[in-house]
């Protein structure tokens, strides 16, 4: 017979960037990796990647966390993060997560063609007092010579967040195209937050 424990599983969802896959990059290294240290994570499919919609997004997450607690724990890849963070604006006082990874991501309007549907998550500034209140950490981890993301993105939302910034050496994006399937920053900082 088998006897199962009634105690909170620490949970991680990882939120894929603009254009992304759920499994692409080092998502599926990460999940193994969590798996080893029975943590369970899952690589959310957000709604129409091409052509992504705040609110689906905002949605898709608030759907695979259910109830937000401190055992929830988030990883956003370029879009993903200002979807993570557009999600926890959504949060009551009183609610909170265990943390967040906010990984190459964009806090800046981008200044290119084919970025107006990424700019509709960017147009209003973040409420970053609120964000501290219902999360508990966040790291920053961004490639020093991202040249898809402004390094300086990364110093602003580490600066607004009061939170430690990881840079990547020669990490560019963290993305297939920089040819990335593993990043231990990003292990090493979630392992940071939930332990």
């Amino acid at each position: 017979m088998r006897i199962c424990y009634n105690k909170t599983m620490k949970k991680v969802f990882i939120v894929h960037g603009f254009g992304g896959i759920p499994n692409g990059g080092w998502r599926p290294w990460l999940m193994g990796e969590l798996a080893k240290k029975d943590i369970y994570a899952s690589a959310l499919p957000m709604p129409n990647p091409e052509a992504p919609k705040k609110e689906e997004w905002i949605k898709t997450i608030v759907d695979a966390v259910k109830q937000p607690n401190e055992e929830i724990f988030l990883v956003g890849h370029s879009l993903g993060v200002p979807a993570i963070l557009r999600y926890l604006e959504t949060l009551s006082v009183g609610q909170k997560i265990g943390g967040a990874v906010l990984v190459s991501g964009p806090l800046f309007i981008i200044q290119k063609n084919g970025y107006e549907c990424v700019n509709k998550f960017l147009e209003n500034s973040f409420d970053f007092e609120h964000l501290k209140n219902v999360c508990n950490n966040f790291v920053v981890v961004h490639g020093s010579d991202d040249q898809m993301v402004s390094f300086n993105d990364a110093e602003q939302i580490s600066k607004n967040l009061t939170c430690e910034l990881v840079s990547v050496p020669e990490g560019k994006h963290l993305n297939v195209s920089a040819g990335f399937y593993e990043v231990p920053q990003i292990l090493s900082s979630l392992e940071k937050i939930i332990f």
